[in-house]
């Protein structure tokens, strides 16, 4: 079962167990929402977008067409999505870019995310980012444009390079990630 506030407007059927709905949040039909999700006050979440398991949406942020968030997926307040790359009024036959926030990653405050690029599993994006490329696994990222500043392990803990192994990565945990074409992977 679901908790959805009395003043939230879903329309959708498919809402996972045990997901909490707030405030004024506006959900359109064909939004397919997981099992211990958490969207806060005033979000809208439009029709075609798909939101896995334990998923938070804080305050304020508009999900688009297009988007998908994989599992455990975090978005800080005021996070913005796009989905079309040249928008212009009135124009309906346009196919919306997708764009997936791969599982585990973690969106700050206030991030904007161009369309059709991926932001990999456990990857991090600092408080107002500006997203203009796919973020590789594990990649913490920052700035206008957003740049990759160093890797974060599954905790988001910064990781730290191993002197004597170029290419490994280790946590203060003891976890030792590697580099691959994609980010890193946890060894």
């Amino acid at each position: 079962m679901s908790n959805i506030h009395p003043s939230a407007l879903v329309e959708t059927n498919t809402i996972g167990f045990g997901t909490t709905i707030w405030a004024f949040v506006h959900i359109l039909p064909d939004v397919f929402i997981g099992d211990n999700c958490n969207i806060c006050d005033h979000c809208f979440i439009e029709g075609g977008v798909s939101i896995g398991n334990n998923v938070t949406l804080k305050s304020g942020i508009y999900l688009w067409k297009g988007v998908t968030l994989e599992d455990n997926v975090f978005l800080g307040p005021n996070v913005v999505f796009t989905n079309d790359l040249r928008p212009r009024s009135k124009q309906y036959d346009v196919e919306m870019i997708q764009t997936v926030v791969a599982h585990g990653a973690s969106i700050g405050a206030n991030s904007t995310i161009l369309a059709g690029i991926r932001i990999g599993r456990f990857a991090m994006t600092g408080i107002g980012a500006v997203v203009t490329r796919s973020v590789p696994d594990h990649a913490l990222v920052y700035g206008n444009p957003a740049r990759q500043k160093g890797w974060v392990d599954t905790k988001g803990q910064r990781l730290a390079a191993d002197e004597f192994k170029p290419g490994h990565w280790h946590s203060s945990g003891g976890d030792i990630y590697v580099e691959t074409p994609a980010g890193l992977q946890l060894k």
